[in-house]
């Protein structure tokens, strides 16, 4: 490493120039790949294309023809009778027609078109009202054809929606006070642009509110804006967190040449990176958005060691050269250790099952390591092209002269309390560990599309607004399917032969029963090799057109009794229209409407009940399900008269043997759909169904709880390898696994400190903070790797932990004192932004940073305090070698605190250090 370390050096401060112009090129080189970048603002892709969840919601979305919703709602609170007024209801009226043409050229296929589907929207004024036409049939009128003209046909209205328990909760609220337009989409990318166009015609159309408030949302809405909104929120919260940066920087070191040093470095170190990552031809995903926020607070760390390192080192005497190769030699193994143990923390996010951590986490380590070499080559060279002359007044000596400055002083006492107090600090630590611990088991697991952003978004105003008045803006899909073997076999085929023999001897027709003698032996040809239901009603249908294609009418009729009462026959295995099943499935919304997490279920079960209440009185005690085969079929099939029949498709298969229960949450909480399939899983477990079934999950806001349940998993996973492996590097590194147990103790008080703390407060264990917790570790052991590394050093020369402390609490100390003021404050101005993930991001970097860094100069040297004699087992002052630290002939005979029996402040080996050349 010695040979690496001074080719680096020498290169960098010799060939300066040409150091400098190499990374340029490489630079240039990699922003040249910016054009080619792609945005993927889908979460779900954050899910293998493979993975059965999302493979079945696809076919689900297929089987049913659903698609992904954006929700319109309109609240009027003021008005007497809400929404239901003439000025409302014509906006309402107006905006739907808009939203129905919101339609774009499709950029993959110029032929076709992207947007709403405008024959699936769902408004007042493109839905039915049923009513009943005549006794045993139906009558289907617009509920709203045209905006009314007084408030008695506006009340009329609200009055027919409630009287439809399909509609009422979900388009219209149950106090009449909103109303909800349901618009499809094509693709769900679409959704921010449909969200757009919404906002801008709302803003033309409500000129004059009078009580009316529009709001936007729906998931499609919420992951789209997250991911649109988290890219353009880079382009002014990063920049913000660099003035402020830049503002500490120039605090401590006062010269703008070298206080534009990190950030240099921190700025290529992210083109780099991001630029290899685009010409590997890795999309820009929601989380490798992220990278460059990491990156910079990342990149940056060394850099500040070496500038601070420089500023307490250089004079004029000691000249550029001399100084930035000594402060590099000594900085050098430091700076490797804890790029490496960063870089290893990082590559662990390869092992979690999300293609895009795996990207992420990949070229995280990649940049860990291009900031290192950046750091190593570009600092010496960039100092040594600094003219002599405009270091002028720079340097800790100058600017302090004889005197500690404050940081200094803070940092002398600091050591002092941690040798005379130890113990009480160790102890102190423990209590607060143990507090964390408790903490820690009060977190609960739960992510929120909607609390992604600020409470004062439109998005999350408008999900608490919506989600307040009707059942809910989230769904689910429970998916049952019969499990039976679809193949009829011989003992069926006999079973219908015998119903048609029995049908025919109760049949008044003679030539019924004739004609049914003749066609029973055929059901047994025709059923040879074990045909589908649906195969047999296709065989008997040809057998009795071919036979009936010669006959007199008497003959045709007597044919179509026949064939009439085989598919109705064969529809027993069409399972969704056997009552016995049906009324299952509404038990089972019964008992699943009941849960306070859901607002409304709907199912095909509604459909029937609904029609055959208009087709016996209209009245509300008569919702109920019809007693028979038949009649169930028959309700079936008045509704596909009405003005969108196949709005039935999205209930049930038309077959009629898949059926869907749609669940809709009044929260976005994924711990409520964790809840519903526990609750399903129950119900099932003790009311199993008339025929075998199965109950699978789909919808996006189920695949959101898959996502949720492999993130977490994933990220833990993650930290326990990234943990073990950063542990297994620090006992190669430091060649003790006790010193290597030693640095992790940060880490290990850090993450309870700061989780426990999350669990008080009551905090959700979302998706930011498992992406937090998984690269915690490679931030938390820097500042250890720096300390532990110079204490090693400074007890080898000064003999004793005792006589090394004011050494170590010099201008190490200053070092991560500055590194963690530059970062945790640097990085709070995140907490302007508006999305929540950025909020997250901000105060965890700032949590981690100076949790770790207070825990390294308080707990590290209380430890080495208490067990001196473990750590240091031998503790003879050695003299200076090459290699060794430059200031090492101040320290080789410092004398120790308790034999000088003075504070280390008032000693000539303070004064000594603040005047080391």
């Amino acid at each position: 490493m010695n040979g690496l370390k001074r080719f680096l050096i020498n290169a960098a401060i010799i060939h300066a120039k040409r150091v400098a112009l190499l990374i340029l090129a490489a630079t240039l080189a990699a922003a040249a790949f910016f054009p080619r970048v792609v945005m993927d603002t889908d979460p779900e892709n954050m899910l293998k294309t493979t993975e059965p969840a999302r493979l079945f919601n696809d076919e689900t979305k297929k089987n049913f023809t659903l698609s992904e919703i954006v929700i319109v709602g309109i609240v009027n609170e003021e008005d007497p009778d809400g929404v239901f007024n003439p000025e409302t209801l014509s906006k309402i009226h107006t905006l739907t027609r808009f939203a129905s043409t919101l339609r774009w050229p499709d950029a993959s296929d110029p032929s076709k078109t992207h947007g709403v589907i405008a024959a699936e929207v769902v408004a007042p004024s493109l839905v039915d009202h049923m009513s009943q036409d005549a006794p045993g049939s139906l009558r289907f009128d617009w509920l709203m054809p045209e905006p009314p003209k007084t408030r008695e046909a506006a009340r009329s209205i609200r009055d027919k929606a409630l009287s439809n328990p399909l509609i009422k909760g979900r388009m219209v609220s149950e106090d009449g006070r909103a109303v909800s337009l349901y618009l499809p989409l094509t693709e769900k990318l679409i959704s921010y642009k449909v969200y757009t166009a919404l906002r801008e015609k709302i803003a033309e159309l409500n000129t004059s509110p009078q009580g009316d408030v529009f709001h936007i949302t729906g998931l499609p809405v919420a992951e789209g804006a997250v991911g649109v909104e988290m890219f353009t929120q880079m382009s002014t919260a990063s920049p913000l967190a660099m003035v402020v940066i830049l503002g500490l920087l120039a605090l401590f070191f006062r010269k703008w040449e070298l206080i534009i040093l990190p950030m240099i470095i921190a700025t290529v170190s992210i083109v780099i990176t991001m630029g290899l990552m685009i010409g590997a031809g890795y999309p820009v995903h929601i989380l490798s958005s992220m990278l460059p926020i990491f990156l910079m607070s990342i990149a940056m760390v060394d850099s500040v060691h070496v500038l601070s390192e420089f500023f307490d080192t250089y004079t004029p005497r000691a000249g550029r050269a001399d100084t930035i190769r000594s402060v590099m030699e000594t900085l050098f193994a430091p700076m490797l250790y804890t790029s490496l143990t960063t870089a290893a923390g990082f590559l662990s996010l390869t092992l979690a099952p999300i293609p895009p951590a795996k990207v992420f986490g990949g070229f995280l380590c990649i940049g860990v390591m291009v900031a290192w070499l950046l750091t190593v080559l570009f600092v010496p060279a960039y100092v040594m092209m600094i003219p002599e002359r405009r270091l002028e007044s720079f340097g800790h000596r100058h600017q302090s002269g004889q005197k500690v400055k404050g940081l200094a002083r803070l940092l002398s006492a600091l050591g002092r309390f941690t040798f005379a107090h130890a113990k009480v600090i160790l102890a102190g630590f423990c209590l607060v560990v143990a507090v964390s611990i408790w903490g820690i088991t009060r977190i609960q697991v739960n992510d929120n599309y909607a609390k992604r952003f600020d409470t004062s978004h439109p998005i999350r105003q408008a999900d608490t607004a919506l989600n307040r008045h009707f059942s809910g803006t989230y769904t689910a899909y429970l998916v049952l399917s019969s499990t039976r073997d679809e193949v009829l076999s011989q003992q069926d085929i006999q079973e219908l032969t015998r119903r048609l023999a029995r049908f025919a001897d109760a049949h008044k027709n003679p030539l019924v029963r004739s004609l049914a003698t003749q066609m029973g032996p055929k059901l047994s040809a025709l059923g040879h090799g074990g045909p589908s239901a649906t195969e047999l009603a296709e065989g008997i249908v040809e057998s009795i057109e071919k036979a009936s294609s010669t006959a007199d009418d008497a003959q045709y009729d007597a044919w179509l009794d026949i064939q009439t009462f085989l598919e109705v026959e064969l529809q027993n295995h069409a399972i969704f229209k056997r009552p016995d099943l049906l009324a299952y499935v509404a038990d089972l919304q019964a008992a699943m409407d009941a849960e306070p997490y859901i607002g409304k279920t709907e199912s095909a079960a509604d459909v029937v009940r609904k029609v055959n209440q208009e087709l016996t009185t209209g009245k509300p005690e008569d919702f109920t399900l019809p007693d028979s085969l038949p009649k169930v079929a028959e309700c079936y099939l008045q509704f596909q008269q009405s003005h969108r029949p196949n709005d039935l498709w999205h209930l049930v298969t038309p077959d009629y043997k898949n059926a869907i229960i749609n669940l809709h949450f009044n929260c976005g909480d994924s711990m409520a759909t964790r809840k519903a399939v526990e609750a399903v899983n129950a119900y099932t477990a003790i009311h199993p169904p008339p025929v075998p079934l199965s109950f699978e999950w789909a919808g996006l806001h189920y695949i959101n709880r898959v996502l949720e349940i492999k993130l977490v998993g994933g990220f833990l996973r993650s930290f326990a390898g990234s943990f073990l492996m950063v542990l297994i590097m620090m006992a190669v590194l430091f060649r003790s696994p006790l010193w290597a147990m030693l640095c992790m103790v940060p880490l290990a008080i850090t993450l309870p400190l700061i989780y426990g703390a999350t669990g008080l407060m009551g905090k959700d264990y979302d998706l930011p903070i498992a992406v937090m917790s998984a690269l915690s570790i490679g931030m938390a052991v820097d500042f250890a790797i720096h300390f532990l590394e110079r204490s090693r050093k400074a007890v080898a020369l000064t003999g004793s932990w005792e006589s090394a402390l004011p050494m170590v609490f010099g201008e190490p100390a200053r070092a991560i004192s500055r590194n963690v003021l530059v970062v945790a404050l640097g990085f709070l101005p995140l907490l302007v932004a508006s999305l929540v993930p950025y909020k997250t991001t901000g105060a965890m970097l700032f949590a981690i940073m100076a949790a770790s860094g207070l825990i390294t100069l308080v707990v590290l040297p209380a430890i080495l305090t208490v067990w001196e004699n473990r750590f240091f087992p031998e503790k003879k002052p050695r003299l200076r070698r090459p290699g060794d630290d430059p200031l090492d002939p101040r320290f080789a005979n410092a004398p120790g605190l308790r034999s000088s029996g003075r504070s280390h402040s008032q000693t000539g080996f303070a004064r000594r250090q603040q005047e080391r050349l």
